[in-house]
């Protein structure tokens, strides 16, 4: 009795919960409302199947429960009710699947008139081709990609001359004109997604795929990765921007055309090189792992990299030299960063190639070494080791649920932990020590902070690694100390 009860509540619960629910699909802001209603009719069908299979388990367990004396009747066979279950299931399915179908055949039946945008995909960026005044997109083979012309064009196809190249992660497009658009991919597999169009298809190597839409809203939609293409894919984002068609006609001249791109190359200079570095970045979608103005990411930023001494994973330290980094390029695991992951690929570039990147990161400013003094005085070097500590919280995950500024997250604060009593779980005291620290990294689940769920999973780092994570835990309090003293009254 009990379990058909739970069964009823369970059929209940769900259906006041999709009719109550405050999570809504985002509004539509294209002509793809018909995939909405798609989805909807699926979830109609196979919410009445969910409905009548619980329901008639509940009564089947109410019906026939066991009762003393009672012997279950034997039924071999019902082709009768093999029958209709035969022919409701196969109507259910087919109702399922046919405005499916039917979607996906409108999808790809593109208007005469549509414009043409292509999107290329590669780790872990997006790159887009308008055609020019001629109204045609130029030919493109893999043999032609290099540092001047990613995207692989026919220099000799004169359709090809006008193009326009974006090669950024941000496209806009006229409001209300259909676009045909076509899919490539230089690498793995991607997936062009763009939440409020309703536009969604695979990039698969070697092909292109397409399909179209007419944007009906002006604004600023995210265009997004939707099939995981590597360590980058969650960095993997750019942004469609849908605005009235003389704003865009304005937008598109001012974008450079291939017959530019190759001419400006053909420049020798330092600012051709320093844009031939550019270009590498985006071409190899290095702006996915590395910043360029400081901020924090997956492997080192190059703001201020070059000259400065770098501490290793194995505890040796190196000069960040043209040496270093062509090497670092060529065979990143050979020396890795201590902190970082080594999940960076080898790339094979030519000497050119390797100059001109290193050209850039040069550009951006050089760093002072562990030797010099940064403000009249000498640093230390536990300054250094607890900025390993915080690159390591970083691309640990650590501060997702640690704060380091008092605020209240998943796990206890770094601000001013260290040296602090922690109330245990279990009722029992215990001073946030270096192995108390350690313990917790190790083994989270030995010793839970009162008021704190046990959901920190295990790491495994090194000596080394664990000693930096400390330094920085420490700055933290010791930080946290010297404001205190700050204050007035203190």
């Amino acid at each position: 009795m009990a379990m058909a009860i739970i069964l009823v509540l369970i059929v209940i619960a769900s259906v006041l919960f999709h009719l109550l629910a405050p999570w809504h699909a985002t509004p539509v802001a294209s002509n793809w409302g018909s995939i909405d209603t798609t989805l909807f009719i699926t979830l109609i069908i196979s919410g009445i199947f969910f409905i009548a299979i619980t329901v008639f388990m509940a009564v089947a367990v109410m019906r026939f429960r066991h009762k003393e004396g009672a012997k279950a009747a034997y039924q071999p066979e019902s082709k009768k009710l093999e029958f209709w279950l035969i022919i409701v299931t196969s109507v259910g399915i087919a109702a399922m699947l046919a405005p499916g179908l039917v979607d996906y055949s409108d999808f790809i039946r593109v208007p005469k008139n549509a414009y043409e945008l292509e999107v290329v995909a590669q780790q872990w960026q997006w790159t887009f081709r308008f055609p020019g005044k001629d109204g045609t997109l130029g030919k493109s083979e893999i043999k032609f990609v290099d540092s001047v012309n990613p995207l692989g064009l026919d220099p000799k196809d004169p359709a090809g001359q006008d193009d326009v190249l974006i090669r950024n992660n941000e496209v806009r497009l006229p409001l209300n004109q259909p676009v045909k658009v076509l899919l490539r991919s230089k690498d793995v597999l991607h997936n062009f997604y763009v939440p409020q169009i309703r536009s969604k298809m695979d990039m698969v190597p070697g092909m292109v795929s397409h399909f179209w839409f007419t944007p009906t809203k002006t604004g600023k939609y995210e265009v997004l990765c939707a099939e995981y293409c590597g360590v980058g894919h969650y960095n993997m984002r750019g942004h469609m921007i849908v605005e009235e068609q003389g704003a865009f006609d304005q937008w598109l001249n001012s974008q450079p055309t291939f017959a530019q791109t190759l001419t400006t190359a053909a420049k020798p200079s330092r600012d051709s090189v320093l844009e031939k570095g550019r270009l590498l970045v985006e071409n190899h979608g290095c702006s996915a792992c590395h910043s360029e103005d400081g901020s924090a990411s997956l492997g080192p930023g190059w703001k201020g990299l070059y000259g400065r001494t770098e501490q290793l994973a194995d505890g040796t330290s190196v000069l960040v030299d043209d040496a270093y980094l062509k090497e670092s390029i060529l065979d990143p695991k050979a020396r890795l960063v201590q902190g970082y992951p080594p999940v960076m690929v080898a790339y094979t570039l030519n000497d050119d190639e390797l100059g001109a990147l290193v050209a850039l990161i040069k550009s951006l400013g050089a760093g002072q070494q562990d030797d010099e003094p940064t403000s009249g005085e000498a640093s230390s070097p536990g300054d250094d080791l607890a900025a390993q500590g915080q690159r390591l919280a970083q691309s640990l995950g650590c501060l997702a649920c640690h704060s380091v500024d008092g605020s209240k997250g998943i796990g206890p604060s770094w601000q001013g932990l260290y040296g602090e009593t922690v109330t245990l779980a279990d009722g029992s005291t215990i001073k946030a020590d270096e192995g108390y620290i350690k313990d917790s990294v190790v083994n989270p689940g030995a010793k839970i902070v009162k008021g704190y769920a046990a959901v920190m999973p295990a790491f495994t780092p090194s000596d080394q690694e664990l000693n930096a994570l400390i330094a920085f835990i420490k700055s933290k309090a010791n930080a946290d100390a010297d404001a205190s003293k700050a204050e007035p009254g203190k």
